[in-house]
């Protein structure tokens, strides 16, 4: 592979990972599986030739490991939003309660919302 093509690689990635970073911080997660195998690809030809400019390349680290961190709170997000829609899911189908011996009860409430027309 030629320096130019080298080049024009490193510039792609610098291009994606900012186009990765933006769609992070705003949240636009579904454009990620998009990116994943255009960045593997220049990742893929980059590690096939020698790169004479170290600088560059600790860059491109930079970049990749700070999107990771924002990948990473974006994940950690999203569980805790599944974590506490399940305790919601949950709750809204019992009432936790403690009888007078001190113990925990579970009540169980009715969630039917139909509502009946008489005559």
């Amino acid at each position: 592979m030629s320096d130019d093509r080298t080049e024009l690689n490193v510039d792609a990635l610098e291009a994606l990972l900012e186009e990765e970073r933006t769609a992070l911080l705003s949240g636009v997660l579904d454009k990620l599986t998009d990116m994943l195998p255009r960045k593997e690809a220049l990742i893929d030809a980059l590690n096939g030739v020698p790169h004479p400019d170290i600088p560059t390349l600790q860059s491109l680290d930079i970049k990749v490991k700070r999107n990771q961190l924002l990948l990473d709170g974006a994940l950690e997000g999203i569980r805790n939003v599944a974590e506490r829609l399940a305790t919601l899911r949950r709750l809204r189908g019992s009432l936790e309660t403690y009888g007078s011996d001190g113990k925990k009860r579970n009540i169980g409430v009715d969630t039917d919302h139909s509502v009946e027309k008489r005559a």
